[in-house]
């Protein structure tokens, strides 16, 4: 079977070079494949399932919608689906916060919204420049990969990525200055030779880039900037929103209101693709179809995200996120970090890094495939992609959780005793 996609698949396929099977079936935190092994899930569909694989409550949900023939694709026509996600976002979400952004329902994919936010921020400020920072992932498409940095993606562009500043994010990349003295001095000098940004775009945890939890006094330290000097800050949701860090927003223990928010991913609750750009109203200058797209309005999408907010509903699941990152924190301590006193954990909720980049001979990526064979999936991050990511569903049962964590232990102690 595998075969039939080595040889009609393009070579552009990455994960499941990785994963080397052919899988089939799903629930919860374990994945199946044709041969009948199973797999626990540390990966989650790259942060997009944040609840696990068919969760049964939002599964029933889309189920009776499709049952009852309701409408399936609608670009941006009004729906009762729409209709439904936005009064429950706002009454379970948005409200609560004192967060009066408007929606934006961009392409599905989370560069969709990306691009959307950069181009809003260009078009409200009219200036071009926006500053990014090293170690940043936001997306694949040509906007989105100028505020990108790793040098594989970058490459894969074809052409100039252009109008983006860069400077050193709070934690990773081993920079010994601090980057917002440097933005605060590049501002101030009239001879940096940059242009005022119209935007900062930021992660509260850079995920791809190594899990790079920014702090609260520095994060705070760049909205004051940016509130200063007029520029615009867009927090890049995507992998670390939607619960992942215990709050719904990762950027909510930092007590900051960014002007522009995107989220995709978990957001549909089931691994329908959808996003949206949240933005305060004043921002709202678009003209009517100057950024649109064919699916934007996936109305499963709707369904599935108006059913997961459910779990926001009360302080159940952040209580329970926030107990589980106990949990791998002090597994990580107590039984990883004891295997080499060179190994590195970050992370917060659940997301978190095992980092063996200063360990002699260790190869994360040995170790992700080593962690495959003893069925447990898992991706690498970082620079030179030498941390392992841990990405467990926010609903993990425990067993699996600790399941998971031993089997990370045994294989970095397997692979570091030859």
């Amino acid at each position: 079977m595998k075969e039939l996609f080595n040889e009609k698949e393009s070579n552009v396929r990455s994960y499941c070079r990785k994963y080397n099977t052919v899988f089939s079936k799903a629930k919860g935190s374990l994945l199946f494949d044709t041969d009948g092994n199973q797999y626990i899930d540390f990966f989650s569909g790259a942060g997009a399932l944040n609840y696990g694989h068919n969760p049964a409550y939002i599964k029933e949900k889309i189920i009776q919608y499709l049952k009852d023939d309701n409408i399936i694709h609608a670009l941006d026509f009004h729906t009762k689906a729409k209709y439904d996600f936005i009064k429950k976002i706002y009454a379970v979400i948005l409200e609560p916060r004192q967060l009066d952004y408007k929606i934006m329902f961009t392409g599905p994919t989370g560069t969709n919204a990306v691009e959307a936010a950069l181009k809003l921020a260009r078009k409200v400020t009219k200036r071009q420049t926006v500053l990014a920072f090293a170690g940043a992932f936001h997306g694949m498409s040509l906007g989105s990969l100028a505020v990108t940095t790793d040098k594989v993606s970058r490459e894969g562009a074809g052409v100039s990525l252009n109008d983006v500043i860069f400077i050193p994010f709070e934690s990773g990349g081993g920079y010994k200055i601090d980057s917002l003295d440097y933005f605060e001095h590049l501002l101030q000098d009239d001879h940096s030779g940059i242009q005022k940004p119209a935007a900062v775009i930021f992660e509260t945890i850079q995920a791809e880039g190594g899990v790079n939890v920014a702090s609260m006094s520095w994060l705070r330290r760049l909205e004051g900037i940016c509130k200063r000097n007029g520029i615009l800050l867009i927090c890049d949701d995507i992998q670390v929103g939607c619960g992942r860090t215990g709050s719904f927003f990762s950027f909510e223990e930092y007590d900051i209101k960014p002007e522009m928010v995107i989220l995709s991913k978990s957001l549909s609750g089931y691994g329908f693709p959808m996003s949206i750009l949240l933005l305060e109203p004043q921002l709202d200058v678009w003209k009517p179809a100057e950024h649109n797209g064919t699916f934007r309005g996936n109305q499963l999408a709707f369904v599935g995200a108006t059913t997961a907010l459910d779990f926001w509903t009360d302080n159940k699941l952040s209580n329970t996120v926030n107990e589980k990152s106990k949990l791998i924190e002090d597994f990580l301590k107590s039984k990883v970090l004891s295997l080499n006193s060179k190994i590195e954990i970050r992370g917060r909720g659940l997301i978190w890094a095992v980092d063996t980049s200063k360990v002699p001979d260790a190869n994360a990526g040995e170790l992700v495939k080593a962690c495959f064979n003893n069925h447990l999936i898992l991706e690498t991050c970082g620079r030179n992609d030498a941390a392992l990511k841990l990405l467990p569903a926010l609903t993990i049962e425990d067993d699996l959780l600790i399941d998971g964590l031993q089997i990370i232990e045994q294989t970095i102690g397997d692979s570091l005793a030859r």
